[in-house]
Formats: structure tokens, C-alpha cells, sequence
């Protein structure tokens, strides 16, 4: 991990906490303030053994989730664009200001196997974090209340979970809550980029295996 933030880039911090706050003011639950904020705190501990540049892990940390695809018509380049106008009122160099552009861009979960076309370090430790995120106990908290949010069934065993989707049939796919942790959440502890993520990962990976095993055993009344 990079020297500790400079005066000026911290004010820089502290007016972006100020702009994400607002915009995402009423956001879903599982995409709030509160999403970015675990999301920053865990970013800094990955951060604390890698060599990267704390300035823009958290820049990317708080605007990375500032216009989520999800909620703008499907549409990727929402966020970039959203990011980038905000950071373009900031004094901040062009090398920086890109990165974290890029960083936003690359950051989520696509599905469909997709290869990633951008990577640096930086990159790596908010991946790591935001999936994290979407593990464990938070993550199933936030998945059930996405479905909530969609109106999803919570399980239909007539529907079995697909993991051989197209980028875009993950992005339409309207299936039940429970399978989404075998199209996504369940995939995410292999897909880890550092030390610290992987190992934070077996933990919460673990957990939700724990939960389907009790979720399923309730579900055939057996317990």
C-alpha cells in the first residue's frame, strides 16, 4: 500500500462521499451508501497488502456503484459516463481520473464467461471487495432483497439454475432468488485476484453453503 492520502486528495474524498451519498440517496438496498462503504472498508484491508494506490482504490471504491447497470435500462456505460462527469469537476491528473473511469467500467460480474479487458492492481483489490460483498451473510442479505426488490420467487425447483448463460441472458434472466448463488455468488470464491480476498472468501463462501444446506432441509419440511 501507497503514503497515506495528502491533504488535498483527502478533501477530494470527502467531496466524493458527499456526491455518492446524495446520489444514491432512496437506492436499493442491496446498491446503497451501505454497499459502498463495506465495499471501502474491505478494499482498505485487502489494500494493506498489496502495492497499489490507496488514492484510487478508494475513489474507485466509492464510485463504482454510482449508476449500476441494473438500474439504468441495462445500460454499462452509465456508470463510466457518471463517474467521469463527476471526477471532471475535480482537480485531479488525467491518469487518475482514467483509471478510476476504467476501474468502474471493469468491476462488475457480467456472467457469460466474459474475458475482462482491463486489469491493474488497483482494479484487483476493489473486485475483491466487491465481491466479497455479494458473499456470506451480507451477500445473502442483499441477493433476497434484490429479489424482493424484482419480485422474484425465492425458489422454484422447476427451475434449474443456468451456467451457461450469454452475457446478456445473466443480465435478462428472471429466475428464482436461489439461483442466482449458483450463477453467481457460489462461482465468486474462485475468482478471487489477491491473498487476502481468497482467503476472506472461504469463510463467507462456507457460510452460504451452510445456509442452503438449512435453507433446503426447511423447504422439504425436514427440519
Amino acid at each position: 500500500m501507497k503514503n497515506a492520502l495528502t491533504p488535498s486528495q483527502q478533501q477530494i474524498i470527502d467531496k466524493t462521499i458527499e456526491f455518492v451519498k446524495t446520489e444514491l440517496s432512496g437506492a436499493e438496498g442491496g446498491h446503497d451508501w451501505w454497499h459502498i462503504y463495506r465495499v471501502w472498508k474491505l478494499s482498505l484491508k485487502i489494500a494493506e497488502t498489496e502495492h497499489v494506490d490507496t488514492f484510487v482504490v478508494q475513489l474507485g471504491a466509492f464510485l463504482h456503484d454510482i449508476a449500476d447497470s441494473k438500474f439504468h435500462d441495462g445500460d454499462e456505460q452509465a456508470g463510466p459516463d457518471k463517474a467521469r462527469r463527476f471526477l471532471d469537476t475535480l482537480n485531479i491528473d488525467k491518469t487518475v481520473k482514467d483509471h478510476v473511469v476504467k476501474i468502474v467500467a471493469n468491476i462488475s460480474f457480467k456472467g457469460g464467461n466474459e474475458k475482462q479487458s482491463f486489469r491493474s492492481a488497483e482494479l484487483d483489490v476493489l473486485q475483491d471487495a466487491d465481491r466479497l460483498d455479494a458473499m456470506g451473510a451480507t451477500g445473502i442479505a442483499r441477493t433476497f432483497n434484490y429479489g424482493g426488490y424484482k419480485n422474484r420467487e425465492i425458489f422454484n425447483p422447476e427451475i434449474k439454475p443456468d451456467l451457461n448463460m450469454t452475457r446478456e441472458q445473466y443480465k435478462n434472466s428472471k429466475a428464482p432468488t436461489i439461483n442466482h448463488f449458483y450463477e453467481k455468488l457460489l462461482l465468486l470464491k474462485d475468482r478471487m485476484n489477491t491473498p487476502t480476498g481468497k482467503k476472506m472468501a472461504l469463510k463467507r463462501h462456507a457460510f452460504m453453503e451452510r445456509f442452503l444446506e438449512e435453507f433446503y432441509q426447511e423447504w422439504e419440511g425436514r427440519c
